[in-house]
């Protein structure tokens, strides 16, 4: 027996058409018309479900963050464990990590910022004020400092490992695996777990 057709089926297509789309052209590049044609769908119909394509670039992004955290899954008293999770997660999806960081380019950040973005900076910082508290975390730290330190960290070798390549005799392991290594000994010299 077949299941019927989910009643959002269209909807899951445009999103999935948009996020694509998002990813390769950013949010200026990015065409109505080929989301709606990828999606097998009218720009009528893909306007009916979100009203601009900002908007829809928003909840794209608000997905991915949501996709992102829950792959990597912030611990505050591992936070090297963590910045390895978030390597090994945008390694293997550079397509998610340009989606984000059109965003970036393109909305600036500061108040064009989305609510899921401060609202993601905000319960992270958060987790990192507790484990400050509960003698986790050096406490000298600002916890918005931590969380885009370890993730620009994280995702410095993310898209770029052909520099490895150019990099020729003077790497000592061209492995994506040492690269991985480097990340996590970076974050745990600066923020290791404090004795408390």
């Amino acid at each position: 027996m077949t299941t019927p057709p989910s009643a959002d089926s269209t909807r899951d297509r445009i999103v999935a058409a948009a996020t694509a789309e998002f990813s390769r052209y950013g949010i200026a590049g990015a065409r109505i018309e080929r989301i709606a044609k990828a999606a097998k769908t009218s720009k009528e119909r893909l306007y009916a479900y979100f009203r601009s394509k900002e908007g829809l670039y928003q909840f794209v992004a608000a997905q991915e963050l949501a996709a992102v955290a829950e792959a990597t899954r912030m611990d505050p008293s591992d936070l090297p464990g963590y910045a390895g999770r978030v390597h090994d997660y945008f390694v293997r999806h550079p397509d998610r990590l340009r989606l984000m960081n059109w965003g970036r380019l393109e909305f600036g950040g500061g108040d064009a910022a989305d609510e899921a973005t401060r609202e993601t900076v905000r319960r992270k910082a958060a987790q990192l004020s507790k484990a400050q508290e509960a003698g986790q975390l050096d406490a000298a730290w600002d916890p918005v400092d931590v969380l885009v330190f370890v993730n620009q960290i994280a995702m410095s070798w993310a898209g770029q490992l052909d520099l490895v390549e150019a990099a020729g005799d003077h790497v000592r392991d061209p492995s994506v695996a040492a690269r991985r290594a480097a990340v996590v000994a970076a974050v745990q010299r600066l923020f290791p777990a404090s004795a408390g």
